[in-house]
């Protein structure tokens, strides 16, 4: 560096995750059309993901430009939160590589459960760390009178931006994003008496446990297809706890109204907040494993304690 020149300043991070607060279906309508329409205005690509019927009080706000929009329903490609990064977000970035991307994704809306909350917020958390770097702008919705209060709250953790579809500002209250996914990785509860448990402790066991999950996702009334896709997710499951772990674990299953739930427990730790939610960019390389886990469950928690890890994918049965 010459003598007297400034030391050049980093730049800035072109990716902006904004919280979108509404109270009334017009205002929701009206902002998220705002930004779609800033999207197409710069000629970039937009993705519209929200669940049921909320695409189409976008699509009437948007009128004619709605046509230049990719709309998602994001109850069934966002039913597992954990999906949502690798198959909807990232998966638009990279059909658009070398465009600045605009994305509506509407993780939390009213309706989820209980038990699903705390993965749909770490997933909000983790966005920042999937796509720090990005060129991206994501806004995600947030009814304000009909979720609890706790999620409205949880949102100034999750984005960096905050906006009420007139003003925008920082949040004062924004987490990093590996400290924030951490506050939502919570206990969950026991296995009910008498849930089904069998042990593993070699890959060789895998086949006869294989075998014993098939036959309660079959009672549960799964479909050979999707008990097909079970086998294959508590097996990737299991063959990860064998290989990183060496001592194996228990595989629980019981069937409760409308899931078929399937835990895993070992004696190892996942440290990469990101596993299982950023593909690897090869198709040969390892890493793939959980990315698949959450793309044939309905929903994963995960839970990170002393002992090791808790894994529970929960499959909708009929």
């Amino acid at each position: 560096m010459s003598a007297g020149a400034s030391p050049a300043l980093p730049e800035a991070d072109p990716f902006e995750h904004i919280g979108l607060l509404y109270s009334a279906p017009g205002d929701y309508a009206e902002g998220c059309a705002a930004f779609a329409r800033r999207g197409l205005e710069a000629g970039d690509p937009v993705l519209v993901a929200v669940p049921g019927g909320n695409g189409s009080l976008i699509r009437e706000r948007l009128g004619d430009r709605a046509a230049e929009v990719r709309f998602a329903d994001m109850a069934v490609a966002g039913r597992n939160p954990g999906r949502i990064i690798p198959r909807v977000l990232l998966d638009f970035a990279r059909r658009n590589a070398g465009r600045r991307v605009w994305i509506i994704g509407e993780p939390i809306w009213p309706g989820r459960s209980a038990v699903e909350y705390p993965a749909c917020a770490a997933h909000e958390a983790l966005i920042n760390a999937a796509f720090a770097g990005r060129d991206a702008a994501i806004l995600c919705p947030y009814d304000t009178t009909g979720l609890d209060p706790d999620a409205v709250r949880d949102s100034h953790r999750t984005h960096p931006i905050m906006s009420d579809g007139t003003a925008s500002w920082e949040s004062p209250d924004y987490t990093d994003p590996a400290e924030a996914a951490a506050l939502f990785d919570r206990p969950l509860p026991p296995p009910p008496p008498g849930a089904h448990r069998e042990g593993f402790a070699s890959l060789t066991d895998l086949a006869p446990l294989r075998a014993s999950l098939a036959r309660h996702a079959g009672a549960a009334g799964l479909a050979p297809k999707r008990v097909a896709e079970v086998l294959m997710a508590v097996n990737e499951l299991a063959a990860n706890a064998v290989e990183h772990t060496g001592s194996g674990g228990t595989l629980t299953v019981w069937a409760e109204p409308g899931a078929l739930v399937c835990q895993i427990d070992d004696t190892g730790h996942i440290r990469d907040p990101l596993a299982g939610r950023v593909p690897p960019e090869r198709s040969h390389e390892r890493g793939h494993g959980l990315v698949l886990v959450n793309e044939l469950a309905d929903l994963v928690r995960w839970h990170d304690h002393a002992g090791g890890t808790t894994t529970r994918l929960y499959v909708t049965r009929p």
